[in-house]
C-alpha cells in the first residue's frame, strides 16, 4: 500500500489553475547574465521583503532551509543515513552568513559530497543486478519517502536501496520487459542519475538552494530559474498543447495535484488527484522512461508535445490497495467550451410538490484578461438570466471541482447574488488592506441557493463560496470544507538569464473577517468525500501558513429591502433542519456507505507496497499487449460515459438539499 503523507511540494504548472496569481511586473532592464554567487544575498534580501509575513532571516527559517534542501538531493531518502542528513541540514543553515558574504563554496562541497554517493550508489545497484539477481516477490517497500526517513545504519541502508531495486524491476517487469532487460535498465537508471549530478553546474546549484530557501517561507513561494520561467509561462497559457493536468513533485514522484477542466485528461476521466506517474513513453514509438528522482521540468516536456498526437503515462494509485496502470491520452488543447459555464435543469419531488431545479456547472473562472473577449462572468450573467426566464424553483451551483481561475471574476459573479457589499479582502504584506466590492448594485438571482464543494475548490471557489456562506445567501454542502488556499502570489522578473522570484504577498480574507488560508470554507451540510482525508488540503503542505481574521466587512445593504430582488437569509435553524434531513439520506445510501468504508481503509493504510501486487497485474493481464489495456478516448464504453450518465452521490444529495430547501422556505 502507498501513502501520501506529509510530502514537499515543487509545483511546476502544466495548465492555470490558481486564481491569485497576480501578473509578471515591470520589464526587465536589457543587462543579460546568468545566475551567480553574487546574486544570492540579493535574493534571500528580495524574497524577504516580498514576503507576506516571513520578513526576516530567523533560526526557524534557515532550519527549514536545510531540511528542504535535503529532500531536494535525496528525495529518495536514500542516498544519505540519518546522522549525514542531520549534518548537512545544520551546515546548511550554519552558511547563511558566508553566503551573505558571497561565498557559495558551500554549495560546491554539498554537490562534490553526493555526486560521490551517487557513484557508490550506481555501483551497488550494479552488483545488485549482476549476474545471478532473483526478483524477491515477497519484498516490501515503504513507497512514501517521508514516511520511510532516512536509513539509520548502513545496513538500513543496503536493504532499502535492495528493495528499492526489486520495486523498479517488478515495475519493468508488469510492463511486459524480461528480467535481463529490466536489470539493464534498472542499471542505467542509477547511471543517468549519477551523470545529471555530475553535469549539473553552478548556476544551478545556486537555483536549488534558493528554491529550498523560497519555500522554506511557504509552499507556494519558489524561486523560478530561466529555464523554470520558460515552463512556467508555457503553463500559463490556456491553449497548451499537452494533457492538461496540474503537477507537483514530491519526494521524487510526479503528482496529478489537479485535473484541468476542459483538458484532455479531464475528458478521459482516467487520472485523478495524488496520482503518481512513474513513467512515460512520449509516443506510441517510444519505451516508457524511468521519471522517479527526474526533475519535474524534465517529466513534463516528456508529457508535452503536438495536439492529436499521444502519450502514454504508467501511473502508480494508492486507495484501499495499491493499483499500477497504463494510460494513453491524445495531447489537445485545452477547450474552453469544455470548460465553461453550463446550465441544466432537474426535476425533484418533496412532499408532494413537484419543483424545477437549475444546476450550472463552473468548473473553473476562466476568461480573456481582454473584456472584449469571453468572459466567465458574462457567461454566467447570461445562464443566470435563462434560470429567472426558465422560472426555477431553486440553483445549485456545483464548485465541486473548481480549482480556482480569475480573481476578478469570481468577485463579480459573487456579486450577481447580493445586491452591494465587500466580496473580499486582500492584505498585502505592508498590512494594508484593499477591500473588493460586489461592482453592481443589482441582484440577477434572489432565490433558495445551494452551493456544492470539495476539498478540490480552491482559491478564487473559496471566495465565492466565503462570500455566500458570510452574507447568509446559500447553504454550502459538500465535502467538510475547502482546500485552504488563501494566499497570493506575485510573480516578479528578474533581469533576463535569472528566471522570476514567486513569492506569496498577501492572503485573502471573506467578508466575515475570516481568512480561507489553511481552513477554507466549512460546509454547512457535510457530505461524505473521497477527499476527506487527512493528507488533502493547504494545511498538510509543508510550512504552510497560518490563518488569520481581521475586521468584517460584510455590506449592511447587502440584501434588498423590498422587491422582487429581495432573498431569504440562511438561519441557523434551517440549516439544522437541512442537515438532519440529508443525514437520515445519507445513512441508508449504500454509495455513501461505500465511501466511508473506502475512507476507513485508506486512514488504516500503513504505507507499505507489496511487489507481489504489481506482479499479480502482469499475471491478471496475461498476454494482452499495453495497447489493449489502454484507455482511449474515442471508446465508446469509457469511464468518461458514464460519468456523464449518472451524477455523483454528492450533487444528487446536493440537489435533495436544494429542495428540501425550497419547501422550508415556503
Amino acid at each position: 500500500m502507498i501513502s501520501s503523507g506529509r510530502m514537499m511540494s515543487r509545483r511546476l504548472r502544466i495548465a492555470l489553475v490558481c486564481a491569485a496569481l497576480l501578473p509578471f511586473g515591470p520589464t526587465p532592464s536589457p543587462a543579460s547574465s546568468a545566475l551567480t554567487c553574487r546574486d544570492v544575498p540579493e535574493l534571500f534580501s528580495a524574497f524577504l521583503r516580498k514576503h507576506v509575513s516571513n520578513r526576516h532571516l530567523s533560526e526557524e527559517i534557515r532550519e527549514r532551509v536545510g531540511e528542504i534542501y535535503v529532500r531536494q538531493i535525496d528525495p529518495q531518502r536514500s542516498l544519505l543515513l540519518e546522522a549525514d542528513a542531520e549534518r548537512v541540514r545544520s551546515q546548511v543553515a550554519r552558511a547563511f552568513p558566508a553566503l551573505r558574504g558571497k561565498n557559495c563554496e558551500v554549495m560546491a562541497e554539498l554537490h562534490g559530497e553526493m555526486l560521490g554517493r551517487h557513484r557508490k550508489a550506481e555501483a551497488a545497484v550494479r552488483e545488485i543486478v549482476g549476474d545471478g539477481y532473483e526478483l524477491d516477490e515477497s519484498a516490501s517497500l515503504v513507497l512514501d519517502a517521508e514516511d520511510r526517513g532516512h536509513p539509520q545504519t548502513v545496513e538500513e541502508q543496503r536493504v532499502l536501496l535492495r528493495n528499492l531495486v526489486h520495486f523498479q524491476v517488478s515495475n519493468y517487469l508488469a510492463s511486459d520487459h524480461d528480467l535481463a532487460d529490466a536489470r539493464r535498465r534498472v542499471a542505467e537508471r542509477y547511471a543517468r542519475a549519477r551523470r545529471r549530478w555530475a553535469e549539473q553546474d553552478r548556476e544551478t546549484q545556486y537555483s536549488v538552494f534558493l528554491d529550498a530557501f523560497a519555500r522554506a517561507l511557504d509552499p507556494h513561494s519558489g524561486y523560478l530559474s530561466a529555464d523554470a520561467l520558460e515552463d512556467f509561462q508555457i503553463g500559463m497559457q490556456l491553449s497548451l498543447e499537452g494533457i492538461g493536468v496540474a503537477l507537483s513533485e514530491r519526494d521524487g514522484y510526479a503528482v496529478v495535484e489537479q485535473i484541468i477542466p476542459g483538458g484532455a485528461a479531464d475528458r478521459l476521466d482516467v487520472l485523478r488527484p495524488k496520482d503518481k506517474i512513474i513513467a512515460v513513453a512520449s509516443d506510441d514509438d517510444s519505451e516508457p522512461v524511468d521519471v522517479i528522482d527526474m526533475a519535474l521540468r524534465e517529466v513534463v516536456r516528456l508529457i508535452r508535445g503536438k495536439k492529436g498526437s499521444r502519450v502514454r503515462l504508467t501511473v502508480l494509485r494508492q486507495e484501499d490497495k495499491a493499483e499500477r496502470f497504463e494510460v494513453a491520452i491524445v495531447r489537445d488543447k485545452i477547450s474552453l467550451e469544455e470548460q465553461a459555464a453550463k446550465l441544466r435543469f432537474s426535476e425533484q419531488e418533496v412532499e408532494g410538490r413537484k419543483m424545477k431545479l437549475a444546476v450550472l456547472d463552473l468548473p473553473s473562472f476562466y476568461g480573456d484578461r481582454d473584456p472584449s473577449k469571453r468572459q466567465c462572468s458574462k457567461d454566467v450573467a447570461e445562464i443566470l438570466r435563462q434560470v429567472k426566464e426558465e422560472k426555477a424553483d431553486g440553483l445549485l451551483v456545483d464548485l465541486s471541482r473548481n480549482g480556482g481561475g480569475l480573481l476578478d471574476d469570481a468577485v463579480r459573479i459573487s456579486g450577481f447574488f447580493i445586491r452591494e457589499g465587500g466580496v473580499v479582502a486582500i492584505r498585502d504584506s505592508a498590512a494594508r488592506t484593499r477591500v473588493l466590492p460586489d461592482p453592481d448594485d443589482g441582484t440577477l438571482y434572489s432565490g433558495p441557493m445551494v452551493v456544492l464543494t470539495s476539498r478540490v475548490s480552491a482559491s478564487a471557489s473559496e471566495i465565492l463560496a466565503g462570500a455566500l456562506k458570510d452574507y447568509r445567501r446559500a447553504v454550502i454542502v459538500g465535502g467538510d470544507h475547502t482546500f485552504g488556499k488563501g494566499t497570493v502570489q506575485s510573480v516578479i522578473p528578474l533581469r533576463p538569464g535569472l528566471g522570476a522570484m514567486r513569492v506569496t504577498t498577501a492572503l485573502f480574507f471573506r467578508p466575515g473577517g475570516a481568512s480561507t488560508q489553511n481552513v477554507g470554507v466549512d460546509a454547512d451540510v457535510v457530505l461524505p468525500s473521497l477527499f476527506d482525508v487527512e493528507d488533502f488540503g493547504e494545511k498538510t503542505q509543508p510550512y504552510s501558513l497560518p490563518t488569520q481574521t481581521i475586521e468584517a466587512f460584510r455590506g449592511r445593504l447587502s440584501n434588498h429591502p423590498e422587491g422582487s430582488q429581495r432573498w431569504k437569509p440562511i438561519t441557523p435553524s434551517l440549516v439544522e433542519q437541512l442537515a438532519r434531513r440529508s443525514r437520515e439520506r445519507v445513512a441508508d445510501d449504500e454509495r455513501f456507505d461505500a465511501i466511508r468504508e473506502r475512507i476507513a481503509e485508506r486512514a488504516e493504510d500503513d504505507g507499505v507496497i507489496q511487489l507481489a501486487d504489481i506482479l499479480r497485474e502482469r499475471e491478471a493481464n496475461g498476454e494482452e499487449s499495453p495497447e489493449e489495456t489502454e484507455a482511449s478516448p474515442d471508446a465508446p464504453d469509457s469511464d468518461e460515459t458514464a460519468a456523464n450518465e449518472e451524477d455523483s452521490p454528492q450533487l444528487e444529495e446536493a440537489l435533495r438539499i436544494l429542495a428540501d430547501l425550497v419547501v422550508l422556505e415556503s
